[in-house]
């Protein structure tokens, strides 16, 4: 990686992940089912599909239902990127005003799977989404067998650092080179590719401030000046000293400390927290200007994640291949859940791709 950009190969850990295995041998080891904000009711000119996809990404599927439908590929939309490396399922929405529905046997054809349709009175937008469930299978299990549960246990408990996936940044990175030469006027992106890099960009500089903040050991804590962000929601409060009942606050996971999603201006972050933020943009000042030269927004993102309802279990008697099921809210990524319980291979990552994305995980 470019000395100007962060890494995004070795971010630090909380902790040794005591096993070592290997994920996404087929699709099916990664699975990922969508939590809607709200399900369709039944009437409007928006038809919304529940769609099950694999070894597919998400602006392709788009464009094969626009296809299918026989409509412009900017009337579907859709609330979340998923991975193509994964089965999915995930709602769609095809704006038909006094179109008849498609048939199941016309999607069908067009190689759709689709499992649920109904119409409703509004668009899905980004980011409409509650979160998404998993059931992961991580194959080839060796190591401190006896220290998971306890990993677990304590992930249950106290979460994870909140880091973007490698998804974000594209294959090899390519999405934040991408945007550093966007930056310099190298290139000139379509709107897609420019809105891609604008996200890689940001989202590399927050890894960097959470993992300064993992190596410091303050990711699960409250710093003076820390922009305290309430859980399930982007609102924050900037609190100058930890007291009065932020600690309890802090352990009962209603709120949270925060990490700048970097724009124009200045973060709302100050004294020691403020002061680690900005010492850690200055390393990467191009980012950093580039973002702020785009017209971005100043705003928060949690530094720590819970995973709700974790499971797990053997699947196979000589317990070689683990199973864990959880859910995560909204842009939350997978990844970082699992980058504290195993050192993994991600045998997709060489698989053959049509074009380099960032597959997003809201």
């Amino acid at each position: 990686m470019n000395d100007r950009l962060p890494d995004i190969e070795s971010l630090p850990r909380h902790a040794s992940p005591p096993i070592s295995a290997v994920i996404r041998r087929i699709p099916e080891d990664f699975w990922v089912d969508e939590i809607p904000v709200t399900e369709p009711n039944g009437e409007g000119e928006h038809l919304w599909v529940f769609v099950e996809k694999r070894s597919e990404n998400t602006a392709e599927l788009a464009n094969r239902l626009a296809r299918a439908a026989g409509i412009r590929k900017s009337a579907v939309s859709y609330a979340g990127r998923k991975d193509r490396h994964a089965l999915t399922r995930q709602w769609f929405s095809l704006h038909m005003p006094g179109l008849p529905d498609p048939s199941i046997e016309q999607l069908a054809q067009a190689g759709l799977n689709v499992l649920r349709h109904a119409r409703h009175t509004r668009k899905l937008r980004i980011g409409a989404l509650r979160g998404n469930r998993f059931s992961l299978c991580l194959r080839e299990v060796e190591g401190e067998r006896s220290t998971l549960d306890q990993c677990l246990q304590a992930i249950a408990e106290h979460g994870v650092p909140n880091y973007f996936g490698e998804q974000r940044f594209g294959r090899a990175g390519g999405n934040l080179a991408g945007a550093l030469a966007m930056f310099e006027g190298r290139t000139r992106p379509d709107r897609e590719r420019r809105s891609l890099y604008l996200s890689a960009a940001r989202s590399a500089l927050f890894n960097a401030i959470l993992a300064e903040r993992v190596r410091t050991d303050c990711w699960n804590c409250l710093l003076p000046g820390e922009a305290v962000q309430l859980d399930g929601s982007g609102s924050f409060f900037v609190t100058d000293a930890v007291d009065g009942d932020l600690p309890q606050r802090l352990d009962a996971w209603d709120i949270h400390p925060s990490g700048a999603l970097w724009g124009a201006g200045e973060p709302p972050s100050h004294d020691r927290a403020g002061a680690l933020e900005r010492e850690v943009a200055s390393r990467f000042p191009d980012l950093a200007a580039g973002l702020r030269a785009a017209g971005m927004k100043q705003e928060r993102r949690p530094l720590r994640v819970r995973p709700a309802d974790l499971t797990w279990r053997w699947e196979d008697a000589a317990q070689s291949d683990l199973i864990l099921e959880f859910t995560l809210p909204a842009g939350v990524f997978a990844t970082a859940v699992l980058r504290e319980i195993a050192d993994y291979t991600d045998a997709a990552a060489s698989a053959p791709t049509q074009r380099q994305e960032a597959a997003e995980q809201h």
